[in-house]
């Protein structure tokens, strides 16, 4: 600790750091310099300010020499360290930006901090300019031109939207037995097994296992989720066809809910999820009689987070299924364990979005009205 310049606030002075980092717009650096100032007014080593705050050595040492020798104002200013001038003008930096966000030379993938330095020097009268300038100037203004996020793009239209507040207004719904909401999708599963035995956990030693597996083939589940009450139920199956689904539906109206008057079934629009497949699968009468206590509600294309489902599948897959597991017997044993303390601890999805908060942030993708006047 650097006993030198030791950091005493007034109470004043802590209110007025407290303050700055609980709301408004400031600086980066100039909440990182209020925290090391709070911490070692606490007492908090340098090593220890340095990684809890996540700043260098020398700006622990120099936040806390400037509190020391000239007060709380001139420890939190933005005043740049004297040194070596920027390599980069204002609209030097501006052009790196742009340049970082268009897209890549022919040949790439994406932008590199090398090609993006290769690049300046060509648009610039820089004879040279390493990848460390341009990465600095690029983290300034919190820049990533190599990331890349796999997005579900979809298209809003008249349609997109009658289906989401469809499906939103089942969700508010005041819960009612003789008609409840069940969410319904499946997801294919890998039996995975062992090529090597995986070496156990010791003391200091985590567990070890092969990087190298067998693939035991495929499993499905379809997964049944109330949406008004702490109930869900996941059948296995060796594959999803029209016949599996109807035989699903089937069981949901005899076995699920026998005293349902109608099931309103929340499902995507997989080419299998309709009427049709009950008629392939069973006799007319018994297809009819199955139907009738069935109302499907589908969800919009490319809008499956609106299926309530899809976040207890999210979380089969991370308590139960992320692991090896070889055979359907093990695969049913242990979903049905999970399956039963869910519904045993009364675990459901507390579901926040609404037909009204629809209108109120997804305003501007709603199909606007061409409204002519007379």
């Amino acid at each position: 600790m650097n006993i030198r310049y030791r950091v005493d606030l007034t109470q004043d002075e802590r209110c007025e750091l407290m303050s700055l980092l609980s709301g408004g717009k400031h600086g980066s650096r100039k909440l990182k310099r209020a925290q090391i100032l709070l911490a070692a007014d606490a007492g908090a080593t340098d090593a220890e300010i340095e990684r809890s705050v996540g700043a260098g050595g020398s700006t622990v040492y120099r936040t806390k020499r400037r509190f020391v020798e000239s007060g709380v104002a001139v420890a939190l200013s933005e005043a740049p360290r004297t040194g070596a001038k920027r390599k980069l003008t204002g609209k030097q930096e501006a052009l790196l930006v742009a340049t970082a966000c268009s897209s890549p030379p022919v040949g790439r993938k994406r932008w590199t901090l090398e090609l993006l330095a290769d690049e300046m020097v060509r648009l610039t009268e820089h004879e040279e300019l390493s990848r460390e300038t341009v990465r600095r100037r690029l983290a300034e203004n919190r820049l990533k031109p190599w990331r890349r996020d796999m997005w579900c793009i979809p298209k809003v239209d008249a349609e997109y939207v009658a289906r989401m507040e469809d499906v939103l207004d089942l969700y508010g719904e005041t819960p009612d037995p003789r008609r409840p909401v069940v969410c319904f999708d499946e997801s294919p599963n890998q039996l995975i097994g062992e090529v090597r035995a995986p070496i156990p956990a010791e003391p200091g030693q985590p567990e070890r296992y092969d990087y190298e597996y067998r693939r035991n083939g495929t499993l499905n589940l379809f997964v049944f989720l109330d949406a008004h009450r702490p109930w869900r139920h996941v059948k296995v199956t060796d594959q999803r066809t029209a016949s599996d689904f109807a035989e699903c539906m089937r069981e949901l109206v005899d076995m699920h809910f026998p005293e349902a008057d109608c099931i309103r079934v929340v499902l995507d629009n997989l080419s299998t999820h309709t009427s049709a497949a009950l008629y392939q699968s069973f006799p007319p009468a018994e297809a009819r009689r199955v139907i009738r206590r069935l109302e499907f509600h589908y969800t919009p294309k490319h809008a499956s987070w609106l299926n309530m489902v899809e976040i207890e599948i999210g979380v089969l897959r991370t308590q139960c299924l992320d692991r090896r597991i070889d055979n359907r017997e093990d695969m049913e044993t242990e979903i049905a364990a999970w399956q039963y303390q869910r519904n045993a601890s009364a675990t459901r999805i507390n579901w926040m979005f609404s037909t009204e908060k629809a209108r109120a942030k997804l305003a501007r993708a709603y199909p606007k009205l061409d409204r002519k006047e007379s």
